[in-house]
């Protein structure tokens, strides 16, 4: 019975090693699809395929319900520097949990990319998977979070993410004074 249990536990262990591994798909040099867990030097069109692709297949501290929500519809919230329903909106997000990217709208690169997803100027604007919202009501976006899957306050861990860092103001021209034999008072 003892030596069964040890090859039990010594078979599972072996076959969890093997799950986790990072397995390869390449092309030989005829041309034959291979798959492995090492491709050989020489091997074309290499892919990685099975085990753990990106950070969130291995992040367990994530609920499900989270994963799924992120992977179907991310969030995007475009902002401007000191604005405070841009802020009321940032804080919505981060006390249930949802990750987000923030794009601020301080230069003319931001405001064109809002634009161009939204259809105006209006800050805050959020957009989750497919559906945008201009402006900020708390319930709107609730309601627009609970269609997309995220979960409610409370479920995931609460987020700390920070208004981004406003570009430094560009500097005033320096009137360059004229310099040479010729120019007065040099």
């Amino acid at each position: 019975m003892r030596m069964a249990t040890t090859a039990l536990i010594l078979a599972l262990s072996v076959t969890a090693g093997t799950a986790a591994a990072q397995m390869y798909r390449w092309t030989d040099e005829r041309g034959r699809l291979l798959h492995g867990d090492t491709p050989p030097p020489g091997a074309r069109n290499v892919e990685k395929i099975g085990g753990p692709s990106r950070a969130t297949d291995t992040d367990t501290s994530e609920p499900y319900s989270l994963r799924r929500a992120r992977e179907n519809a991310p969030v995007t919230l475009y902002t401007t520097p000191n604005c405070k329903l841009c802020g009321k909106a940032r804080n919505l997000l981060n006390k249930r949990g949802v990750p987000f990217k923030e794009i601020s709208v301080a230069n003319e690169k931001g405001a064109a990319e809002l634009k161009a997803a939204v259809g105006a100027d209006a800050v805050p604007s959020i957009i989750v998977g497919a559906t945008v919202q201009q402006g900020f009501e708390e319930a709107t976006y609730h309601g627009i979070l609970d269609a997309a899957g995220y979960p409610k306050t409370g479920v995931a861990p609460p987020r700390s993410q920070q208004d981004p860092a406003a570009p430094p103001p560009k500097p005033e021209p320096v009137e360059e004074r004229p310099r040479g034999p010729y120019a007065p008072r040099s």
